[in-house]
């Protein structure tokens, strides 16, 4: 089969397409046929090196969405024909850039039939990094007031929907007045620019907030975050995390690590089918272009999310 591979890390010319054995489901697992990839920056960062895999050659992706082709032992959820969508193990189930990908059954939920394959390709690891933060962790609740920072991005604009489902006022920040309107269109009851204004002066008190940027925001949003409020940061601080134990705040703030998780797969699914949950696709690339689409998402201000499309098997929704 054909897959994205890199036999070095750097650049996103490192990323080239190449051959590869088809893929054996084992027990517990299945075969998907990939009809489309997300791209996600912990894809951009894997190929440069330096996180969490170091063998090489390397097949990135971990967002996936297709057609099951066949399974292993033991799976009775799933049978082949039926239309999923799931993310690989986080981060050694690794391999989904290509055109096919074998992953536990239990990573993957059925695709709702409202969501085209490019769609639901672009909700998983995201998705299940913003329901693990405000649902699994902070529990946030309806009426209380939750902040996203860099509500317009990849995991920022699904969360200000799933925060807004579950009830919140929420507060997203962005980048420049052309995201503000993108924002409110998602649902958020009030919009930040950062490059105009200081949120930390003008929110108020928040019982949530959702870091996907650190640095001076994560400190300046400790700042506004009530005193049983909870701030959960996708960004490793080990500088951050020792000032805010000495200053007694450390129980406040919590780092998430994305799990592959069917029940939360199954709970977006949800969101996704009743309409309450809808991704914004940046751009689209094929499969063979992935380099060009990595290079996008490092130069670039993209909005929303970017998919790599197994070339034959585009299969988008219309309306």
């Amino acid at each position: 089969m054909r897959a994205v591979r890199q036999d070095e890390f750097g650049g996103p010319e490192v990323l080239k397409e190449g051959t590869v054995p088809m893929p054996v489901p084992d027990v517990g697992e299945i075969r998907v046929a990939v009809r489309a990839a997300g791209v996600n920056p912990t894809d951009c960062q894997h190929r440069a090196g330096g996180l969490f895999l170091n063998d090489l050659p390397l097949t990135l992706g971990w967002d996936v969405s297709g057609v099951v082709e066949s399974v292993g032992l033991g799976v009775t959820i799933f049978q082949p024909g039926d239309e999923v969508f799931g993310m690989l193990p986080y981060p050694y189930g690794v391999g989904a850039h290509a055109e096919y990908a074998v992953g536990p059954a239990r990573s993957f939920a059925r695709k709702p039939a409202g969501l085209d394959h490019v769609q639901a390709a672009a909700l998983p690891l995201a998705a299940l990094t913003a329901y693990q933060a405000i649902v699994d962790t902070a529990g946030l609740r309806a009426g209380q007031r939750a902040l996203i920072h860099a509500a317009s991005g990849g995991v920022g604009h699904l969360a200000v929907q799933i925060a807004k489902a579950r009830g919140a006022h929420v507060i997203g920040t962005v980048l420049g007045k052309d995201r503000q309107e993108f924002v409110r269109g998602l649902g958020a009851d009030e919009v930040i620019d950062n490059a105009t204004t200081d949120f930390a002066e003008t929110v108020g008190e928040v019982d949530f907030v959702l870091d996907t940027l650190s640095g001076d925001i994560r400190s300046r949003s400790l700042s506004i975050l009530r005193p049983d409020g909870t701030m959960v940061t996708t960004v490793p601080n080990g500088a951050a995390d020792a000032a805010e134990r000495e200053a007694g705040q450390g129980g406040r703030v919590r780092m998430i690590g994305v799990q592959a998780d069917h029940a939360g797969m199954k709970a977006i699914a949800d969101l996704a089918a009743s309409g309450a949950l809808r991704p914004r696709i940046h751009a689209t690339f094929p499969l063979a272009k992935a380099a060009e689409a990595h290079a996008m998402l490092e130069n670039e201000r993209t909005t929303g999310k970017i998919v790599l499309v197994a070339e034959g098997r585009e299969d988008r929704n219309t309306d």
